[in-house]
């Protein structure tokens, strides 16, 4: 009864977020909580929707704080330094071009999104590219390529929602893929100058680098703080990834600090939260919800009927492996699921599942956020920003996921390999 009642509330919910016919953070409360009255329960979902909450808490409040913290460096102007350099450094040779519009998409995408990645990377670099008549389908595929490696990092919404639907510590998810993830970001790179190797240019063209143009107030930029807030994103980081202290508290003092030094004023640090306040309520509201649906799930036993049933089918051949295989799957996955109906219908099953076949939980989590909707979600039909980065570059979607869907797929194939061999996620 209750695998059945599982089963029917993930494929509800499936159903009407990927149809679109109810919004993720509706579906997310409201299909648990009919299934598990179909269930009988009743006074005992209030509680297992509080231990969900209570589960995801130091998540939602990391999440929302990153958002605010790298929102505030980037009214700040601290990142224009750095996207200048790389258009110098790019000047008209194809292969810089290529590896800059790579280092480019990297450091925009620090604070996650993948639209403002597109938003800051394309126009800054589309001229130059038609300029030098390379491919706009390079220039679309490398940033792609660059931001989806990138979206892997803790703050990340495919790792946040990972480590939410797991009930772990976001470092404990991410850290042991340090190291592969770094291997995929230089693969992106050694990607992006075989690319502009094989580009034909006009050798003897006179061309200039391409002025940087962002629509930025340059009455909040603060370039006297600029190695102060460099200073800050490193620390932050650093302190984050050696787990001195929980991700929540190292990124609600890193943005209190920015916002105090960057803008002292109380009237403008009103304005500056209120400014990043919708990107971070949106995802943080997702995250509640999503501990809703998890906490009902996992403490109705739901979750356990149905790895318990799915064992019995699954040869132990392949459930002894099940985590090596969610890797190989996970970026093909992001063509077929959205990332809060995977991390929070299939991956609490599949983590489940694996765990009667001997193979740890947070392995599978780390498969996962190895492809879905991180390499995959700049190709993905489900994200809006697959449709801003083709229509900022004016290419058809067609030619986008044929060019970079295999090349996507390789390095999450390297990051797998790399993981493999450190054992960051077991054979």
């Amino acid at each position: 009864m209750l695998a059945w009642l599982g089963l029917l509330t993930i494929v509800a919910l499936l159903f009407l977020v990927m149809s679109k016919k109810m919004a993720a953070v509706v579906a997310l409360i409201i299909v648990p909580i009919i299934t598990a009255l179909l269930g009988g329960f009743t006074t005992e979902i209030a509680t297992f929707i509080t231990d969900g909450l209570k589960s995801i808490a130091p998540t939602g409040v990391m999440f929302i704080f990153a958002i605010l913290f790298f929102g505030i460096l980037t009214d700040a102007g601290t990142f224009k330094p750095l996207i200048r350099a790389l258009l110098k450094f790019a000047g008209n040779n194809p292969s810089r071009v290529a590896v800059a519009t790579a280092l480019l998409a990297m450091a925009v995408h620090l604070d996650g999104s993948g639209a403002v990645t597109f938003l800051v990377t394309i126009p800054a670099l589309l001229p130059l590219y038609d300029t030098l008549q390379m491919k706009r389908t390079n220039l679309a595929t490398i940033a792609a390529l660059a931001a989806g490696t990138m979206n892997i990092l803790p703050w990340g919404g495919p790792t946040i929602r990972a480590a939410t639907a797991l009930e772990v510590n976001v470092t404990e998810l991410f850290n042991p893929l340090l190291i592969p993830v770094i291997g995929g970001l230089l693969t992106v790179l050694a990607i992006a100058y075989i690319l502009g190797k094989r580009e034909r240019m006009n050798i003897g063209a006179d061309i200039d680098v391409i002025a940087l143009e962002q629509e930025t107030d340059t009455k909040l930029e603060r370039p006297r703080l600029y190695y102060f807030n460099i200073a800050l994103v490193l620390v932050a980081v650093g302190v984050l990834i050696s787990g001195i202290a929980p991700p929540h508290i190292i990124f609600m003092i890193a943005f209190s600090i920015s916002l105090l030094v960057n803008y002292p004023n109380p009237k403008e640090q009103g304005e500056r939260i209120n400014a990043h306040a919708k990107a971070a309520l949106l995802m943080a509201s997702i995250l509640f919800a999503a501990g809703c649906f998890t906490g009902i799930l996992k403490g109705s036993g739901m979750i356990n009927a149905m790895a318990e049933s799915a064992v019995t089918y699954i040869p132990d051949t392949i459930g002894s492996h099940l985590a090596v295989i969610t890797g190989v799957l996970s970026m093909p996955a992001s063509l077929l699921f959205d990332p809060d109906s995977y991390y929070f219908g299939i991956l609490p099953l599949l983590s489940t599942t694996a765990s009667h076949f001997g193979v740890e939980a947070i392995e599978v989590g780390r498969a996962s956020i190895i492809g879905q909707m991180t390499t995959g979600f700049p190709v993905s039909p489900l994200t809006g920003s697959t449709y801003l980065l083709i229509g900022l570059t004016g290419i058809e979607l067609g030619d986008h996921q044929k060019k970079t869907i295999p090349l996507a797929f390789l390095v999450t194939m390297v990051i797998l390999v790399l993981s493999l061999m450190i054992g960051a996620i077991s054979w």
